[in-house]
């Protein structure tokens, strides 16, 4: 069997309608896990990303928050296309793309084949926008791949009330080390929070679909400790369904 693909659309309060790339775990379900998109939109890499946490056991749901600007916008690898992703994230609503992503999980939530919990976990763009989601909603885990805009956003940490898991670059050009470390700090007093700084990471090193970032060595060390935060925060279960 193996997992199960599709794509839905999810209808949004302002009449709207929002796409979004769903994955099935092969035992047709557990605990529902959404994915916030890079800059890059929904593409091979995110994806790949949503299968992947579809084999650990969990539905995952890949919304499409370009949808009020470019929907179904995706941009692949290169200098040109990184340039255009920028571009179109530059456009982009950070409040409005945090209210669709609240509604993919009340969505995701929703869904039958979700038994347990559901978190949110978020790469890049989606990193800040997975925080986002954390502190204006209540999602059960929060795991966020160097979000570039969460040490600004340290004083609303007391708004989470998940544990949380955070990734970020050491050799990330983009954000700066000390910024990293802000958040960590914030992280080691806080219970169920965990933070790790990947010394030999750069921007976006879990990113296989774009040769100009993806460093396998820190993706694949992030991904374990990722696998394991989320086994032991919102744990599957391989039970039948009775």
């Amino acid at each position: 069997m193996g997992i199960a693909t599709s794509t839905e659309t999810i209808a949004m309060p302002d009449g709207g309608a929002m796409d979004a790339y769903v994955v099935v775990p092969e035992i047709g379900h557990g605990p529902g896990m959404l994915v916030l998109m890079e800059i890059f939109g929904v593409g091979d890499y995110i994806r790949e990303a949503t299968e992947r946490l579809a084999k650990l056991g969990y539905v995952a749901l890949a919304p499409d928050l370009y949808r009020r600007i470019r929907p179904r916008a995706e941009f692949g690898e290169g200098e040109e296309a990184l340039q255009e992703a920028f571009e179109t994230s530059q456009q982009l609503d950070h409040e409005g793309a945090v209210a669709d992503a609240i509604v993919a999980l009340e969505a995701l939530r929703a869904r039958a084949d979700v038994d347990s919990g559901s978190g949110v976990i978020g790469f890049c763009l989606g990193g800040s926008l997975a925080y986002g989601v954390a502190c204006a909603a209540d999602p059960d885990v929060l795991v966020a791949y160097y979000g570039s805009t969460i040490p600004d956003r340290l004083k609303e940490a007391d708004r989470i009330g998940c544990p949380a898991l955070f990734h970020w670059g050491g050799q990330d050009r983009f954000i700066p080390r000390e910024r990293a470390e802000q958040v960590c700090a914030v992280a080691a007093a806080r219970d169920g929070w965990e933070c790790h700084i990947h010394p030999d990471g750069g921007h976006a090193f879990d990113n296989w679909d774009n040769p100009m970032f993806h460093q396998p060595e820190p993706a694949a060390r992030a991904w374990e400790q990722t696998r394991a935060f989320l086994a032991r925060a919102l744990p599957v279960t391989t039970a039948g369904r009775g």
